[in-house]
């Protein structure tokens, strides 16, 4: 039999590490970023062109590499950040596996210009496939650029997964907040299609903050330091009264490198105990340092998940200081050992003076102890009210009634599956009789269901109906929730959105849906944003189904809504006129029947 274990050729291998390095083109962008700054730049530009998939393009003032080490960066497992085995649990750069240039350089176009300062020329490579098709000396400022053209151009079963243009800019941009809120010190720039989106300067780390997510950031930041033998943790956490219902601004570094670590986020959560409302998280941006030799970054291709020596001691320590920073700055109650509890005043007291109620005594003026009747029955001078019972008398008669009309209701096959009177439980299902028995509907999921059938009836196929406000509404936003809104306006005001005026920082909104009040606007918005970050499958209609989905969610009825009988039969009505009156926009169930056989047997059994 003959052999069949074969070495793969050089750019077969390299397409199959770009699967591991490459799996969009914000992989590319992280990757680029963190070579410019192990380079030792100050300043670092990231143009991009159709959400990288045209152009990502990084160009930096670092120092540059030599013409030697300009061909060797394309090699496999080349690197110039680690010697042995042993670097790895003692390192300070970013990149260090020695796959980055040459993965990319495998399915795309690439073209590098770089220059050492002490040389008068530098060099320009362009490489298409893994091949050079050039090498030449140019002449070119100190410093590095890297240009990745046409990604996957030659593997369009990986460019097809690509998602939508604004799936795929908010993943880039996320990149590029982790990168640039871990070195404030270096100053970036990014352009998307000719389009600044972020001119960040030189700075500290709270201007960055803000820089990055709006000035109205500053307001929220409540500051963090602590300094211990094990760990050195600074940053800021937001104050709880800006938790937000989704995880997004939350961001732990460790020796400026960008982690997820779910264990080291419930140390946080667990500081805001008693704090946060339910179901909201809270914000923070939070800066580890450790000695190198105590963390594995190698574990997982991308670096973002970190292997601790104590990770137990740093959650206590990581706990108990953001707990006593809110404490220090009045964000969380703190506990007075020098008190004396017996002065406390409850609660529910009211210093305002209020009048006690002095108790009613009526006297029998005509009372006789020594009548006869006296030894028949027990007689006092002082009459006491006796308890109306009409009133209770009355409420078991009403719900004897009630039920004898439910019994009724539900044993009447005189018409078809119709919907008749309906109850409301709990404040959250609808309970209504039909030909077969009963179906319990859950309120909100079939609002839902309504909601998202009229809004994408309006956006795709009538011309949506907007109501001018009389104000126009300025809502502050940062400049990458900016760039978002802008990519999908089209789409908006087909829904019925009118905008006024686009700068760096805010919208200005002049015209809003006519099912939409004015301060539902935000609430819309920010929910649209991150729903967007679900990465909906990219079609034709994506846009609008996202959008339709999304206003059906922040605006449909919810848990807990009182309903009146008009309201609560017109819902039932506008159900059962729905296309798929069975299931939500998110696939879960709105209604579930029980047929009479089946109530039967609850009793049968």
């Amino acid at each position: 039999m003959s052999d069949i274990i074969q070495l793969l050729p050089d750019h077969v291998a390299n397409q199959i590490a770009a699967g591991e390095v490459v799996q969009r083109p914000a992989s590319v962008v992280k990757e680029l970023l963190e070579n410019a700054i192990d380079a030792g730049s100050t300043n670092i530009k990231l143009l991009l062109k159709d959400a990288g998939k045209t152009l990502i393009q990084v160009i930096d003032n670092g120092k540059g590499m030599s013409t030697t080490d300009a061909r060797m960066s394309f090699e496999r497992h080349a690197t110039s950040k680690i010697q042995k085995a042993e670097d790895l649990f003692n390192l300070n750069t970013k990149g260090f596996r020695g796959e980055a240039l040459a993965s990319i350089a495998a399915i795309a176009h690439v073209e590098l210009k770089t220059k050492q300062d002490s040389e008068e020329l530098g060099t320009c490579i362009k490489i298409e496939g893994s091949k050079i098709v050039s090498q030449d000396f140019i002449s070119t400022s100190k410093g590095t650029s890297i240009a990745v053209k046409n990604l996957f151009y030659n593997i369009p079963a990986r460019r097809n997964f690509l998602k939508s243009d604004t799936v795929e800019t908010r993943h880039i941009i996320d990149e590029f907040q982790r990168v640039a809120l871990a070195h404030p010190n270096i100053a970036f720039l990014m352009h998307h299609n000719d389009n600044e989106v972020y001119h960040l300067k030189s700075s500290n780390l709270r201007k960055r903050i803000v820089s990055v997510f709006g000035t109205k950031m500053n307001e929220k930041l409540v500051p963090i330091n602590e300094q211990t033998d094990i760990v050195g943790i600074e940053g800021f956490v937001a104050k709880p009264e800006f938790s937000k219902r989704k995880r997004g601004e939350q961001f732990f570094f460790v020796n400026d490198r960008f982690i997820k670590s779910s264990y080291l986020n419930h140390a946080v959560v667990n500081a805001f105990d008693g704090l946060l409302e339910q179901g909201s998280h809270p914000s923070y941006f939070l800066y580890l340092t450790v000695p190198a030799n105590t963390i594995d970054i190698n574990i997982h291709p991308t670096k973002t998940e970190i292997k601790f020596d104590n990770e137990k001691a740093l959650y206590a320590m990581l706990r108990a200081t953001v707990k006593h920073s809110l404490g220090q700055y009045n964000v969380a109650p703190v506990l007075d050992f020098n008190r004396d509890a017996n002065l406390d005043t409850p609660y529910h007291f009211n210093s305002k003076p209020k009048s006690t109620a002095t108790p009613r005594i009526s006297v029998d003026p005509d009372f006789n102890p020594f009548k006869e009747e006296a030894n028949k029955e027990i007689h006092t001078p002082f009459k006491r009210e006796e308890p109306k019972t009409e009133s209770w008398e009355s409420l078991y008669t009403s719900v004897a009634d009630t039920e004898e009309e439910k019994q009724s209701e539900l044993f009447d096959n005189q018409q078809e599956i119709k919907t008749q009177k309906t109850f409301q439980i709990q404040r959250k299902y609808l309970l209504s009789s039909i030909k077969s028995g009963v179906v319990l509907i859950n309120q909100s999921l079939a609002h839902q269901r309504i909601l998202y059938e009229d809004f994408l009836e309006s956006i795709t196929v009538k011309e949506a109906n907007s109501q001018q406000l009389l104000f126009p509404v300025k809502i502050s936003y940062t400049s990458a929730e900016i760039e978002m809104i802008y990519t999908i306006k089209t789409e908006l005001e087909n829904a019925g959105f009118s905008f006024d005026e686009f700068t760096k920082d805010s919208v200005t909104i002049k015209g809003i849906p006519v099912s939409v009040t004015e301060s539902k606007i935000t609430i819309i918005l920010e929910e649209l944003l991150s729903d967007i970050d679900l990465e909906v499958p990219d079609a034709n209609y994506s846009h609008f189904d996202v959008m339709a989905k999304s206003f059906a969610k922040t605006l449909s009825i919810k848990t807990g809504t009182q309903l009146s009988e008009r309201e609560q039969e017109g819902l039932v009505n506008d159900l059962f006129s729905c296309k798929e009156p069975n299931v939500s926009p998110f696939g879960k169930p709105t209604f579930k029947t029980l047929t009479l056989n089946e109530i039967d047997n609850l009793f049968n059994s």
